[in-house]
């Protein structure tokens, strides 16, 4: 039985980098076993998130159990929290929303005036998402970046987001707008 409490969440770093090939894994398998899209990620791309310290690892007695990264567009307007994976031991016991709550807190430490979002096709993170403040938006409120949209070429289901010019695809889009939550 995984004791939670036992479960660090920390910023990630090079002493972390060692964990990519296991986070990649973890991610492609998962996205296979839904059935859902996700951009594909290189090795390179994780390390760097790593390095630059955008990214939290959480750890389970020196074990991988789960991760995140952010990364900003549009001149830092805006942050994307992305790769939210949880090693399949760890599944099923609230450690995705603590991962979720700590990239968050790192988007807002990093880039307190960047609005943040997310993209989805999960419910549950669309939950903890809106949990977090974030709203459901169309894609024109999101970043117009073309570096964003270019990572969306992997997903399996880049087809329908080109066939509806980029408004509309099968994953939800949420934003926080730090605007909209001065006064909390």
């Amino acid at each position: 039985m995984i004791d939670i409490d036992k479960i660090e969440i920390v910023i990630a770093g090079e002493e972390h980098v060692k964990y990519v090939d296991e986070i990649l894994d973890t991610i492609t398998r998962a996205a296979k076993v839904r059935g859902t899209g996700i951009a594909k990620r290189s090795t390179e791309y994780v390390k760097q998130k790593m390095l630059e310290h955008k990214a939290v690892v959480a750890l389970y007695e020196g074990r991988f159990a789960g991760f995140s990264y952010i990364e900003s567009w549009s001149n830092k307007q805006f942050v994307a929290n992305s790769g939210l994976i949880v090693g399949d031991d760890f599944r099923g016991i609230g450690l995705a929303k603590r991962i979720k709550r700590r990239i968050f807190e790192l988007s807002r430490e990093r880039f307190p005036k960047a609005k943040i979002f997310s993209l989805t096709t999960g419910a549950a993170v669309m939950k903890m998402n809106n949990e977090l403040g974030y709203r459901p938006v169309t894609f024109n409120q999101l970043t117009d970046d073309e570096a964003f949209w270019k990572g969306c070429e992997s997903c399996v289901n880049f087809d329908i987001l080109q066939r509806n010019g980029r408004s509309m695809c099968l994953c939800t889009g949420m934003l926080y707008d730090p605007e909209e939550h001065l006064n909390d």
